[in-house]
């Protein structure tokens, strides 16, 4: 737990278990307290209580220096009056590494990201991705147990920053070193993590690996803060197995044994908008919605259809080009089959 004021927690009953080698993601929105648990795992902050350990050892009242734990931020923090090499090799002189050894480990280091022949350029000659490639191996240079990594893509451009995240995955897969990784960007998450921890409001929503969290988010926060999203509430009918209630739109066919759970109980219904799919008048598909469309994005890749099925708001994304019946104004039918929601128990 985290207080800054004796009032209000900005990280409340935060439990986290993470396996050696593994890429963790902290995800949430700006305040759920991400950040912070990452500076208290650095020692940049000092928990109001509860511990932190590193393979056994209590690291809670150990100074940052005292830990062998890197840390990359989004700034870069490089020293301007250094070399790339002189940069990266700091750490090392920090720890008092064998100066006879110093030269060749930056070597290898700058190897690995690819920068070994700017050794001798200055942060100001280099572009932002190549500058965060030195504060990831100044990172990484004195073999850390774990490297810390906070939202390090977010001053770059979208191009770059897909590039970086595929090379910190190659990166994380050569080193098989424990990363900590902080963002708010779902894509990040979804792409590079081995497991997603989901912040709100100081507490831990759900942690899991990328796709559960995506396709059985355990709180109706996760699955709108991931990816996009349809909700629908309403109830499960404990009297017709297999069968919700929805507020407004009548009865569904859902997954059996969601509902068996759940029986009787008011119920969240998530549908992800690619599994809803334009149907005409034949299909096979008993959960239907007749939908007025009011606003279509072309993606070029895909099409996102933004409609209303009475008062709710409906998202619908079809792969591929526009259909020509599909039309701002008009009036589609939409389904999904049972299984394709998921429940998630109302409080």
């Amino acid at each position: 737990m985290k207080s800054y004021d004796g009032r209000v927690n900005a990280v409340d009953g935060i439990s986290l278990e993470i396996e050696k080698g593994e890429f963790l993601t902290l995800l949430g929105p700006s305040g759920s307290g991400k950040t912070t648990t990452l500076m208290m795992i650095a020692g940049f902050e000092e928990p109001t209580s509860g511990a932190i350990e590193l393979g056994g050892e209590d690291l809670t009242r150990r100074k940052p220096y005292e830990r062998n734990i890197g840390v990359v931020f989004q700034n870069y923090a490089l020293f301007p009056h250094m070399t790339v090499g002189r940069n990266v090799a700091f750490p090392l002189r920090m720890r008092a590494f064998p100066r006879a050894q110093q030269a060749e480990r930056v070597r290898e280091i700058l190897d690995l990201v690819g920068l070994r022949r700017f050794v001798d350029k200055h942060p100001r000659e280099l572009s932002g991705g190549q500058q965060q490639r030195v504060a990831l191996a100044r990172g990484l240079v004195f073999n850390p147990d774990v490297l810390l990594l906070d939202e390090p893509l977010g001053a770059l451009d979208k191009k770059l920053r897909e590039q970086m995240q595929v090379e910190l995955k190659r990166i994380h897969r050569e080193v098989g070193i424990t990363m900590v990784y902080v963002t708010h960007d779902q894509t990040e998450a979804m792409t590079m993590s081995d497991r997603i921890a989901v912040f709100s409001h100081g507490t831990l929503e759900q942690t899991a690996p990328p796709l559960e969290v995506y396709h059985r988010p355990r709180t109706r926060f996760v699955g709108e803060f991931i990816g996009d999203s349809n909700f629908f509430t309403g109830h499960v009918d404990s009297g017709a197995p297999g069968r919700v209630e929805l507020d407004g739109l009548g009865p569904i066919e859902a997954d059996a044994d969601a509902c068996k759970r759940l029986a009787g109980a008011p119920v969240d219904v998530l549908v992800r908008p690619e599994r809803l799919e334009l149907i005409g008048d034949g299909a096979m598909l008993p959960n239907r919605l007749s939908i007025t469309i009011g606003v279509i994005v072309n993606y070029g890749d895909s099409v996102l259809i933004i409609g209303d099925a009475g008062r709710q708001r409906v998202r619908i994304r079809i792969a591929g080009a526009q259909p020509d019946a599909v039309r701002e104004g008009a009036t589609v039918v939409a389904g999904w089959r049972p299984g394709d929601e998921h429940l998630i128990a109302r409080s």
